[in-house]
C-alpha cells in the first residue's frame, strides 16, 4: 500500500513520518503476585496428621481469616509466639480441670461420709419405737444369732439381737420357729421295754 501526501498550511507537501515496530519485541506485562502479610495467629489445629493455624491477614477483616498448612507459612516468630501461650492454655485447661475433678470428687466423699454417719447414728433395732410386725430371717455371722425383724407401718427392716427378741416380743419369736418346724412320727423297735414309748415319740426338727 502507497503513503498518503498530505498539505500544509503554507501549501507545502509532507509525508508523514511513519514510526517502525520491529516485529516480536513486544513487551509483556507481567503479572504480579499479590503478597499478604500474616498479622497475627489466632487457632491451631490438627488436620490429616498436619499442624494448621487459623490466621489473621494484616489488612483484611476477619471474615477473611483462613486456615494454612505450616508448611506454607513463613512467620517463625509468630508461630514459635502462638505455640508457646497455646501450649500454656492446654496446661491451664487441664490443670482446672482436673481441679474440677478432684473437687467434685471430695464433694461426693464428704457426701457420702455424711450419708454414711447420718445412717450410723440412726437408732437401729427397738431403739427405733416401732412395734415389731414379725421375723422374716435369722443369721449368725456376726457370732450371736440374730432375727431381721420386720416392723409394723415401715418398709426398713433390721437385724435385732435374738436375746432381745426373746424378752421384747416372744409370741413372735415362738411363731418365727413355729413355721419352719416340721414333724416326724417313726417306729423304733430296739427292745421290747421301750417299745410302746418309741411308737409315740415325736421328733422336732427345726429347719
Amino acid at each position: 500500500m502507497g503513503k498518503r501526501k498530505t498539505t500544509d498550511d503554507d501549501g507545502v507537501t509532507v509525508e508523514p513520518v511513519v514510526d517502525k515496530v520491529a516485529g516480536g519485541d513486544e513487551e509483556e506485562d507481567e503479572e504480579e503476585e499479590e503478597e499478604f502479610t500474616v498479622e497475627k495467629v489466632i487457632d491451631m489445629r490438627i488436620r490429616n496428621n498436619k499442624r494448621e493455624y487459623f490466621l489473621k491477614w494484616k489488612g483484611y477483616p476477619d471474615s477473611e481469616n483462613t486456615w494454612e498448612p505450616l508448611e506454607n507459612l513463613d512467620c517463625p516468630d509468630l508461630i514459635s509466639e502462638f505455640d508457646e501461650k497455646y501450649k500454656k492454655r492446654k496446661e491451664e485447661q487441664k490443670k482446672r480441670k482436673q481441679k474440677d475433678v478432684e473437687e467434685e470428687s471430695s464433694g461426693a466423699s464428704k457426701k457420702k461420709k455424711k450419708v454414711v454417719e447420718e445412717e450410723d447414728n440412726r437408732p437401729r433395732g427397738f431403739d427405733r419405737g416401732l412395734q415389731p410386725e414379725r421375723i422374716i430371717g435369722a443369721t449368725d455371722s456376726s457370732g450371736e444369732l440374730m432375727f431381721l425383724m420386720k416392723w409394723k407401718d415401715s418398709d426398713e427392716a433390721d437385724l435385732v439381737p435374738a436375746r432381745q427378741a426373746n424378752i421384747r416380743c416372744p409370741q413372735i419369736v415362738i411363731a418365727f420357729y413355729e413355721e419352719r418346724l416340721t414333724w416326724h412320727t417313726h417306729n423304733e423297735n430296739d427292745d421290747d421295754d421301750a417299745a410302746a414309748a418309741a411308737a409315740a415319740r415325736i421328733k422336732i426338727v427345726i429347719i
